[in-house]
């Protein structure tokens, strides 16, 4: 597992957060990575000391250093539920959106599958996907984004970048997609009108035939976006304690 992550608290959140949001934010993965450091000193001395003939000193250190590792989840795992739910909070992103910032690559991946499953069944028939644009990452690449298209993919969805590039639209209906209009206004809350690439490299123009059903899902009450949450982070998290954190 891969946890090399510097100071991550103004990239990680998609609003005006408090002192107090970004440094818990911080201290939790700052934590991770330090029961990563630990796993890795106990494994490493373990293979000394059975390289040595010690055997029962190295059995003793590979138990250390495990439990080092489950601390190290369950640190990862609560700082992904963290920042999961001050990103998509209510007012802070529409009920058909859904906000990746913050996370780890394979956290990103459990949480669109979980959020995917959870729009279908409840009818929906498109997801706006936040991914970020990578302006942060280690020479500025995108790795939450070629993630969701993998899952895209996966599942048989058509997908299509927004006019933001940290944004991707997924109609989950099986068909092109083909991202709908929005009135002027909207735009003010994180929704992009106009053309978008595909994933096929072309460009596509917007038909609005899905515009009624966008208008009313816009139009859901703030403790649906709620339940959302309540619904898709309790099933994410348990899937994440056996999951390999890849930095965002």
């Amino acid at each position: 597992m891969s946890h090399e992550m510097s100071h991550l608290g103004p990239r990680a959140f998609n609003h005006d957060q408090s002192n107090d949001a970004e440094a818990e934010y911080d201290r939790l993965r700052d934590l991770a990575r330090q029961e990563a450091s630990k796993r890795g000193q106990c494994f490493g001395r373990s293979k000394e000391a059975y390289s040595s003939g010690d055997g029962a000193g190295a059995k003793q250190l590979s138990e250390e250093g495990k439990a080092h590792g489950r601390k190290m989840e369950e640190y990862n795992r609560q700082a992904s539920e963290f920042i999961f739910k001050e990103n998509n909070a209510s007012g802070r992103v529409a009920a058909d959106t859904i906000d990746l910032h913050g996370q780890f690559v394979e956290e990103a991946e459990e949480i669109l599958e979980e959020r995917i499953k959870y729009a279908k069944s409840h009818g929906q028939n498109h997801l706006h996907v936040i991914v970020g644009k990578g302006n942060h990452s280690v020479n500025h690449i995108q790795k939450i984004k070629p993630r969701v298209e993998q899952v895209c993919q996966e599942l048989g969805l058509q997908y299509a970048t927004e006019d933001n590039a940290g944004r991707i639209y997924v109609n989950l209906t099986g068909g092109e997609a083909v991202m709908p209009e929005y009135p002027q206004h909207q735009q003010s809350h994180g929704q992009y009108p106009g053309q978008q690439q595909s994933h096929s490299g072309g460009y596509q123009q917007h038909q609005g035939q899905h515009q009624g059903q966008q208008q009313q899902q816009q139009q859901q009450q703030p403790d649906e976006l709620e339940q959302v949450v309540n619904a898709v982070l309790p099933k994410i998290m348990r899937k994440l304690e056996k999951a390999c954190c890849v930095v965002m």
